[in-house]
Formats: C-alpha cells, sequence, structure tokens
C-alpha cells in the first residue's frame, strides 16, 4: 500500500511534537532533520542489504572482505558502518540497531557516534553533514525525551524507494521546514524563504539541463531544490544541473545538505562560511567561480566588515551598516560572461539610498547589468514584515535587444492573498508576474497586452530617464498604480512603516556614533 504525503507528515510532526517539553519550537528543527535523515539512510541502507542477501544466497562461501566487496559495489551508495567495533558493544550505526538501546543510559552519546560514524565512513558525501549535535547533549535533550522523539519517528512508514518515492520524502522534508518556520518567528528567515518567493525567482531565471545554480546564503538550499523542481515540472531532467551552495552557518547547511539529498539530488556541493569574507567556490586564479544561474536572498542590511582591495566591489564599497549592494556585487562577480543572469530578493532601501550605495547603483546601470525590479507586497517573509523587491541582473551584453539601455520595473505590491502570519503569492500572482516579464512593450515602455494583470503594472523605463531622475530606482518614480489603488490606506501605511523603520535604523546608528565618542543624552 502506498504511502501518503499526508501520512508521511502527520507521523513526523507527531516525533517533532515531543520535544515541546525540552525546546522552543524555534530550536526542532536541529533535532528532528539529523534524526529523519539518519531513519532515510538506515531504512535505505537496510532495503538494500536485503536485496543483496534475497539475491546471493548461494555466496556463503565469500569471505567477509569478499561479501562487502559485492554489496558496497553492486547495491548500496554509502556505509552505515560499526561503532564501538571489537567490544561488546558493537553494533551498526543504524536506526533500529541503535533504537534497541533506547532504554539504557547514554542514548544521546550513542546517537551522536552513529552519526559521527556515518559522516567519517562516507567523507565525500557526508563529511559535516549533520551538524554540530549539540543537542545530543542530555543536559540539552534528556534520554527520555530522545527516546520518545525516536519512537514518535519509528511510527513513520519506511523511508526507502520501494516503499515511497522521492517526491513524498522531499515534501516531508519541505512540510517540516515550513512547519517550523511558521511557528519560530523571525529566526526562520535565517533559513528558509517562503516556496512561493522562490518559485517566482527561479521561473523568471529559467535554469536550463545541465547548466549550474549557485546559492551564495543558501539556508536550506531551498532555491537550488525549486531550480531542479522546475525542470522536472516541464518534463525535463532536473538531476542534471549542477547545483552549489554557501551558507554561513555550519547546523544550517547540513539541513540544505540532508535537503538536497532528500529530493534525491545528488550532484551538488554546500559549502561553510561567509560569502563575502571567504567565498568557498573560487577558479584556480582565485577569483571567484562563475555560474550560469545565481540566486539568492541574503540577509537583509547586515553589518559587515567593508572589502579593502577585493575585484568585486565594482562601483566602490557598501558601506558597514549594510552588505546589500556588497552581496550583489558578489553575485554580478559570479556570473557567467556569456550566459549568466541572477536574481535576487532585497529590500527597497538599496533602490533609493544614497552615498556608497548609489555610487555602486550608478556603476551597475551604466554597466546595463540590472534588467529588471520586480516590486513585491509587504509582510510575505518570516523575518520581516517590509516590502520587498526582486532584482534580476544579466551579464554585460547579454540582455534581449529591446531589453538594452534600460530597465524593466513591475509593481506587484497588490497581488497577494492574506494568510494565518503573513501574505503570501498565489500561483496566479506568480503567473502574471513571469507574464509580464516576459511581455512586449510599446515605444512609451508600456504593456503591448495589459489585460489580466489586475493589480499589477509594469513598464520598461529607458536608462536616461534613471539617469534623469539621479539614478533612483524607486518603482513609484516610474510605475504608476491607479489613483484610487495608490492612495488607499494600506499604502499609505506600508509607506510610513517603511520610512519610519529606516528613521529608527538611522536613529539608532547614529546614537551608537555618538555614545562611541562618550557623548550621552541623546535617547533620554
Amino acid at each position: 500500500m502506498a504511502v501518503t504525503q499526508q501520512e508521511i507528515e502527520n507521523r513526523l510532526w507527531d516525533a517533532a511534537d515531543e520535544l515541546r517539553v525540552a525546546m522552543p519550537e524555534a530550536q526542532y528543527s536541529s533535532v528532528v532533520f539529523p534524526l529523519m535523515f539518519w531513519k532515510y539512510l538506515s531504512d535505505t541502507w537496510e532495503y538494500h542489504h536485503q536485496e543483496f542477501l534475497a539475491e546471493n544466497e548461494g555466496l556463503d562461501n565469500l569471505s567477509a572482505e569478499e561479501a562487502h566487496e559485492i554489496e558496497y559495489r553492486d547495491y548500496q551508495s554509502f556505509e552505515i558502518p560499526f561503532i564501538y567495533p571489537g567490544t561488546v558493544q558493537q553494533r551498526r550505526a543504524s536506526w533500529s540497531s541503535i533504537l534497541t538501546t533506547i532504554a539504557h543510559p547514554g542514548l544521546g552519546q550513542r546517537v551522536r557516534t552513529a552519526l559521527q560514524a556515518i559522516e567519517t565512513a562516507n567523507p565525500a558525501k557526508f563529511s559535516r553533514l549533520f551538524g554540530s549535535m549539540t543537542w545530543a547533549a542530555e543536559e540539552v535533550l534528556s534520554g527520555e525525551v530522545l527516546a520518545a522523539v525516536m519512537q514518535a519517528m519509528d511510527r513513520t512508514p519506511k523511508m526507502h524507494e520501494g516503499n515511497m518515492s522521492h517526491d513524498v520524502l522531499g515534501g516531508a522534508y519541505e512540510y517540516l521546514l515550513k512547519r517550523f518556520s511558521d511557528g519560530s518567528g523571525t529566526r526562520a528567515g535565517q533559513f528558509f524563504t517562503p516556496r512561493e518567493v522562490v518559485e517566482l525567482i527561479v521561473e523568471i531565471l529559467d535554469p536550463k539541463g545541465y547548466e549550474s545554480v549557485y546559492d551564495p546564503t543558501c539556508g536550506s538550499g531551498g532555491m537550488l531544490i525549486a531550480s531542479a523542481n522546475l525542470l522536472k515540472a516541464h518534463s525535463k531532467r532536473g538531476y542534471t544541473l549542477k547545483l552549489y551552495g554557501q551558507e554561513a552557518v555550519p547546523d544550517t547547511a547540513g539541513v540544505a545538505r540532508m535537503n538536497l539529498f532528500m529530493h534525491n539530488l545528488t550532484q551538488f556541493q554546500v559549502e561553510v562560511g561567509d560569502t563575502l569574507k571567504d567565498p568557498r567556490f573560487k577558479k584556480p586564479d582565485g577569483s571567484v567561480a562563475q555560474f550560469d544561474v545565481i540566486l539568492a536572498n541574503p540577509p537583509y542590511s547586515l553589518k559587515w566588515k567593508p572589502w579593502t582591495n577585493d575585484p568585486r566591489a565594482i562601483g566602490g564599497v557598501a558601506p558597514q551598516p549594510s552588505a546589500d549592494w556588497a552581496f550583489v556585487q558578489h553575485m554580478i562577480a559570479s556570473m557567467d560572461p556569456k550566459k549568466g543572469r541572477a536574481g535576487v530578493v532585497l529590500p527597497h532601501g538599496v533602490l533609493f539610498r544614497g552615498g556608497q550605495e548609489a555610487a555602486i547603483r550608478q556603476r551597475i546601470l551604466d554597466d546595463d547589468l540590472l534588467e529588471a525590479v520586480i516590486g513585491l507586497p509587504s509582510n510575505l517573509f518570516y523575518s520581516t514584515a517590509i516590502p520587498t523587491a526582486i532584482l534580476v541582473f544579466r551579464a554585460r551584453e547579454t540582455k534581449a535587444p529591446e531589453r538594452q539601455g534600460g530597465v524593466l520595473f513591475i509593481d506587484a505590491s497588490k497581488r497577494f492573498t492574506k494568510a494565518k502570519n503573513r501574505n503570501v503569492l498565489t500561483a496566479p500572482d506568480i503567473a502574471d508576474m513571469v507574464t509580464a516579464y516576459h511581455s512586449k512593450f510599446d515605444a512609451d515602455g508600456h504593456l503591448v497586452d495589459p489585460d489580466g494583470f489586475g493589480g499589477l503594472t509594469a513598464r520598461f523605463v529607458p536608462k536616461t530617464e534613471i539617469v534623469a531622475s539621479g539614478y533612483d530606482l524607486n518603482i513609484g518614480r516610474y510605475v504608476k498604480q491607479a489613483a484610487a489603488e495608490s492612495e488607499d490606506l494600506g499604502t499609505l501605511i506600508d509607506a510610513y512603516n517603511l520610512a519610519r523603520a529606516e528613521r529608527e535604523k538611522t536613529e539608532a546608528r547614529m546614537l551608537a556614533v555618538l555614545a562611541d565618542a562618550g557623548i550621552e543624552g541623546f535617547d533620554e
């Protein structure tokens, strides 16, 4: 009997819910994902091990070494080794083996030892996969709670290809990511971008088979997976993509690797490190590696240590209080010169802030690298309620002829549906934005056929007009909503909140500078 998507999701959530007595929901992922992936590996290994035994009954005369060679050559794609070898405690580092010991003291240590043994036995595939595993310590998670989680998860149907498809497995992983994000507040933004935003960026960048796809701030790997899923949805081979990601938080990088494996994507490389300070993908000459498709949702307005001498800094260096444009510069440097394209989600401030950011913006526009700016609704993300925009870039001189020398502006700020905790984009919203992005425009830059784009307006703006506006990219300067829409209370409130947030941020910076100078009392 086939396993249903809902069945596995319900069982996995039951396991996660056992953690409620031990930790806040925001921390569930650090425990549940390693355990879930361990069970998946163990179930898969045992499934193929039984195949090996059933198909090789006449090999009893083989030595253990010979049998091992045949099994791992013809049946297994990874190894589940033994732990505590040569002692009375020797046992395989599998889920089922450790599960038989849950009533004995030291369960957390045995789990940690088993996971570390799997990493060590498969360095090319699983190195650093399970993260720091601090949750395995008794003082963090008691043996009783860990045992309850494992017992609940063991009621999940066997996670191997003979029992459920990778679509079901990947869907269950995505379900947990979303469920944890819905319940964890702002922390969710560190590793999870709403799937409809990811889908929109991927649809616009349109990765092709055998291309390379790179996410410099990959979080849980959702953008990389969505790229492969798009090809699969179009009856093409998503597994042919070469996927690359970098993530600053080691545990989150582990979540990304597990997520990719769960989706049956094995042609990937996820590295750990600060992309701005230490980009891990490089050419032999030391310059950053280049890719066909680059997509990202980097941390907004991140304080950083500005570059002093870095070839990525075209147009100048982004200011210390905000690395937004530094991430853009890195992505531009990472675009393949012949067909590279990039899409990034950023706050509206990058469109109009002055100083060093204005100088960078001017250089990028003068080089004709920016193809489109798509204004999204507010409150789409778990980590912030402010409205954001997608900026789309193309490698130098690779824009379509009709798109050269200008920028396409799309205002989709009205296209959303209210949900419990945030606004969401529906399939028709995404389809209309993608259609507008691909549409043709008249001599004034307006859509030739605007029918069917309710609540969405677009215009192609020549560079001369942008230069006349001081290289300001504020969407409202070029794309006007209908008067009745643009003046509604919700829009005014959004604008006020955005302005207030920017003012408060500026005041905080000023007070910090004054405090460093020994001047106090301004915030009283």
